[in-house]
């Protein structure tokens, strides 16, 4: 019997110093995160050129998502930028992390220097500061958040297009995930922060159930949620009904009820595709339909063969 009691102590030890060691593993990450420090490469962006011979015509800038890299630069991505060619519009892709001259990750990125990019692009596509007076964003996932934010925040953007998008600021792709994704004059904004309950869904990489548990902090939510009331120009989504990595149909929805709560005076419209959250990318004929009605409401963009 007391050998019995023995070998349960030492189980009993060796049971809890597993215990702290795994706790020690899953805190030491968060806790030894600088958030006050400012990423490394901070305010660089990847812009990528893809002028046309008519230097007037609006111009279209395109965000990736959570991959990084400039997802619009890339070969995947060649038969949209022509067709863009092809209808009548200029075309800048523009990357903001997990490049060599950009942030390493998906951390505190600086709108301003994605907008001064942006306004730079345009500038040098045109040859003067009139042309290329419209200018429309496309974001797919994370990108369209950030397509959104920036829209919501500086009024030289003309229409937003959001593919699978989010209506929230989440929390950075880092390791400790304790800070904003994007950051405004060098200051964080407000985001949706991810709960400790959420470790076990982190560990087993069930990311829509994070996103969930999340956005339960109606609080927090609220807080971090984008005004899209501000932005000055049509916005259109696109959403997946089964998205695997968040809710991007129940927040499109939020987003058009935000909208007619404000009396948005601009038009916008969601279309929620059945299926993943990869499949809206098999309807991009979506995006012809989107850019027609804004050049309707808009004629500054109006393409221009």
């Amino acid at each position: 019997m007391n050998t019995f009691w023995k070998w349960l102590r030492r189980g009993v030890v060796v049971l809890l110093t597993l215990c702290a060691f795994l706790v020690a593993v899953v805190l030491y990450p968060v806790l030894s995160f600088d958030t006050e420090k400012l990423p490394e490469r901070f305010g660089q962006v990847d812009v990528q050129a893809y002028p046309n011979t008519a230097p007037s015509r609006p111009l279209i800038v395109g965000f990736g998502g959570a991959e990084g890299g400039n997802g619009w630069a890339s070969e995947r991505w060649k038969v949209r930028r022509e067709h863009f060619h092809a209808l009548g519009y200029n075309m800048l892709a523009v990357g903001y992390f997990g490049l060599e001259n950009t942030p390493k990750d998906l951390d505190r990125i600086s709108l301003d220097a994605v907008h001064a990019a942006i306004e730079q692009g345009r500038r040098t596509q045109s040859g003067d500061q009139d042309a290329n007076s419209c200018v429309i964003l496309i974001g797919g996932s994370k990108g369209a958040e950030l397509a959104l934010v920036l829209a919501a925040n500086f009024a030289d953007i003309d229409a937003v297009i959001g593919i699978v998008p989010g209506s929230a600021v989440f929390a950075a792709h880092t390791s400790a995930m304790n800070t904003s994704s994007w950051a405004l004059a060098d200051k964080p904004l407000p985001f949706v922060p991810v709960p400790w309950s959420a470790t076990w869904d982190l560990i087993n990489h069930r990311i829509l159930a994070v996103m969930e548990r999340a956005m339960a902090d109606q609080a927090a939510f609220d807080a971090a949620s984008i005004p899209v009331e501000k932005i000055r120009g049509p916005i259109y989504l696109l959403s997946a009904t089964r998205d695997e990595l968040w809710p991007s149909t129940r927040m499109s929805e939020g987003m058009m009820a935000r909208l007619k709560q404000h009396a948005s005076p601009y038009p916008h419209r969601h279309v929620a595709i059945e299926g993943d959250h990869g499949e809206p990318l098999n309807h991009l004929d979506q995006l012809d339909t989107f850019l027609a009605e804004i050049a309707q409401h808009k004629p500054e963009c109006a393409p221009r063969p």
